[in-house]
């Protein structure tokens, strides 16, 4: 660091003097502060730093969202206690009062404490019990995948959860979305396990709700169980979904296989929203090369926790065993020619737009390779020709008038 003489006789000296300390005390500091910044230590320290200060976050977060899912039931027991006594009025009084006391809080709305009752009703548990996700009812086992090894016998760790411990996990307006959307009880588990698993957001979560992912979900003929080691069986298996749903595309009559995988590709984020959490996309019309002839796989993914590739074929007729012998020989080439050693078997996926259960059953019965066979469903969009040929709403309406007058 330089030092300035102070000369007061010589105030011009003086002034300059002092333009140059001030500029050579910025150098000085902007050389420590970039010897800092450069420092691999410093930069390891920051990281670590920026994690934890995260790490603090997301538990303040999940702490605050905790405590609000255990008030919001508490409010409910007590709604529910008391409304048989106080009558039908009881929400709208308390609604009002509440919101009076407390202008600033948001959920005290006649609505919302509804939701709070049927919260309840959901899920109670017995009186001499006061803490709700610590309750022991109503558990369910689950597995995270990468807690699993697939050369071994059996999961390495599986967890047992209350409902209530993973309902804490949920925001409001998830929990609020699956009671008042699922009736049964072993359904509302099945998104809950999935929404946490899958960081599914509110809207995803609806959208699975209304395409009936649980009736959906495993639900592919397949022959898994004879050509995959457990536990790679089972989860292949809940990877699959039958029918897919490909609402997201719209394609005229008539439209051809191609039509439907360009489409596929063109909304690459919903059909791996449909396909489910581990998909990855590898190609379109990926080029095999086999004894000097050509081929080409409609689409090929690879399975992020699978550990393994995943060809789909796309056939928009119905389901014949003939589909079945090509998609075997497609799997023996992806295992011959891209799959590493450490990689699980490759998994064919066969979409149809029809199938027969039992006439695939039989078609995959005697397959070494595992494949398995869903329908798919979009939506068809009728020809503007076509459609000022069909007769609106209102003109059905006004027959059916005219029929009944």
């Amino acid at each position: 660091m330089k030092y300035l003489i102070f000369e007061s006789a010589k105030p011009v000296r003086f002034a300059k003097n002092f333009i140059k300390f001030i500029y050579s005390f910025k150098l000085d500091t902007r050389k420590m502060c970039d010897m800092v910044i450069n420092d691999p230590g410093y930069k390891q320290w920051l990281s670590d730093l920026k994690n934890k200060i995260r790490s603090v976050q997301m538990k303040a977060a999940i702490a605050v969202n905790s405590a609000l899912i255990q008030f919001y039931w508490d409010l409910g027991k007590m709604i529910s206690e008391k409304q048989s006594a106080w009558g039908t009025k009881f929400l709208e009084t308390l609604s009002k009062d509440l919101k009076q006391e407390f202008p600033e809080m948001k959920g005290f709305s006649v609505t919302n404490l509804k939701y709070c009752r049927l919260f309840y009703s959901y899920f109670p548990i017995p009186e001499n019990s006061t803490d709700f996700s610590q309750h022991p009812v109503d558990q369910i086992q689950y597995h995270e995948n990468e807690h699993i090894k697939f050369g071994q016998q059996g999961v390495d760790q599986k967890t047992k959860y209350s409902i209530q411990h993973k309902l804490s996990k949920l925001p409001w307006g998830h929990i609020t979305l699956i009671i008042s959307k699922i009736k049964v009880k072993e359904e509302a588990q099945f998104y809950i396990q999935n929404t946490i698993i899958n960081n599914w957001s509110r809207d995803t979560l609806d959208w699975q709700i209304k395409s009936n992912l649980y009736a959906r979900n495993g639900k592919a003929v397949s022959n898994f169980r004879n050509t995959l080691p457990d536990p790679l069986s089972d989860l292949a298996q809940q990877t699959l979904k039958d029918p897919y749903i490909f609402d997201f595309m719209t394609l005229e009559s008539g439209f051809r296989e191609k039509d439907i995988e360009k489409q596929l590709v063109d909304h690459i984020t919903r059909f791996l929203l449909e396909l489910g959490k581990g998909f990855a996309f590898v190609g379109q019309q990926y080029h095999l090369e086999i004894a000097e002839n050509d081929y080409y796989i409609d689409l090929l993914f690879y399975h992020i926790k699978l550990k393994c590739y995943v060809v789909i074929e796309l056939k928009n007729t119905r389901f014949i065993p003939e589909y079945a012998g090509k998609l075997n020989f497609y799997l023996s080439a992806v295992d011959s020619l891209i799959k590493d050693k450490d990689d699980a078997p490759t998994i064919g996926m066969l979409l149809c737009k029809d199938k027969n259960n039992i006439e695939a059953d039989f078609a995959l019965r005697d397959i070494n390779k595992p494949i398995g066979v869903s329908e798919f469903q979009i939506t068809e969009h009728l020809p503007d020709n076509l459609k000022s040929s069909l007769p609106t709403i209102e003109e059905i309406e006004n027959e059916l008038k005219n029929l009944v007058d």
